[in-house]
């Protein structure tokens, strides 16, 4: 009676066989497979092993025989080929808000979808990146969560904490729960966020997913919708420079013309580039002004200027002015 059991295993077997040591490089010989068989007390013929090759062909698996030199068979195609294994791995192995322990987790069972030689250059890559991850083990399941809040239109409920700098949870409002309304998520700057409408403020937010706790999707319809009626959520992060809030505002930029490729990257190609002379172009743009938009600006030096409203341009002047005295305070000697 064992062995007839045994022999209910026989294909499954020889397919896990096949899927996790063979390749067009690495084929596997009857023999060797009729072996690997009998180490699970499985007994074997060579014509039955044909057939049962046979079989997994029709039922869909790529099964090939390879000839020549190094003979045996082999599964060719595969559902994911060894270069999107690659590009799968290097995704959670720089993916900032995925920790180490977790990244590790997610690629062992990438390797699972290829053979044990393939799985080794996959492995190679894990010790390559020395990318700074998160410390919150738990944003794996929040994404989880939100996700299904999203589905369901629902309300949720959460606290939401920094670190201090004894990496301890600090958690804002005193520990109180959150209370919005998810509408998104985004991947922004090698951090996830939540967007979402808060009712108080009656405005949308975001949140670091990675710093929220205790997510809890409620039976509430989600709200926002009046207020809200073609939320966008390309155009919120595109107005958001790093997810910083601020006063959302409609600005003008004044720009050299060879800067125009960094401004339609930037803002995308809808937008309208107005000639300025032969040597310059201006563009309006509605941006949230905050020190990341401050630093973007910085960064472009004299190439890019903000010419309007005046409101923004002297806020800038005295964001400005106050790391110009900053930096001659360093100069000379901390303050007593």
């Amino acid at each position: 009676m064992a062995k007839r059991e045994h022999q209910k295993l026989k294909l499954l077997y020889l397919s896990k066989f096949l899927f996790q040591e063979t390749d067009e490089e690495h084929p596997l010989t009857v023999s060797q497979l009729i072996e690997r068989l009998q180490q699970h007390n499985i007994q074997a013929e060579r014509k039955s092993i044909y057939s049962d090759l046979e079989s997994l062909r029709e039922f869909g698996l790529d099964v090939q025989c390879r000839k020549g030199r190094v003979p045996g068979w082999f599964i060719g195609q595969r559902d994911f080929e060894l270069p999107e294994l690659k590009l799968l791995v290097d995704a959670v192995q720089s993916s900032r808000f995925i920790t180490r322990r977790k990244s590790s987790a997610l690629i062992r069972k990438l390797e699972g979808l290829t053979n044990v030689h393939q799985a080794r250059q996959l492995r190679r890559q894990v010790y390559v990146n020395g990318q700074i991850k998160v410390m919150n083990e738990s944003i794996y399941y929040n994404v989880d969560t939100l996700h299904t809040a999203l589905s369901t239109r629902r309300m949720i409920t959460f606290r939401y904490f920094d670190y201090d700098m004894y990496r301890n949870r600090v958690f804002r409002r005193e520990g109180k729960r959150y209370s919005v309304s998810p509408y998104g998520l985004i991947w922004n700057n090698e951090n996830y966020y939540l967007v979402a409408f808060d009712s108080q403020s009656a405005t949308m937010r975001h949140y670091r997913v990675d710093k929220l706790s205790d997510i809890a999707v409620t039976c509430i319809p989600r709200q926002g919708e009046e207020e809200y009626p073609n939320f966008d959520l390309a155009q919120y992060e595109q107005r958001h420079f790093g997810m910083f809030r601020g006063e959302d505002t409609s600005i003008t930029l004044r720009c050299k013309s060879h800067m125009a490729g960094i401004v339609l990257d930037r803002f995308g190609q809808d937008i309208i580039l107005v000639p300025d002379g032969a040597y310059y172009f201006t563009v309006t743009l509605s941006v949230v002004i905050s020190p990341q938009f401050f630093g973007w600006l910085f960064g472009l030096e004299e190439e890019v200027a903000l010419i309007s409203p005046p409101s923004a341009v002297r806020a800038y002047q005295e964001r400005l002015g106050a790391i110009s005295n900053l930096y001659s305070t360093i100069e000379n000697g901390p303050a007593s």
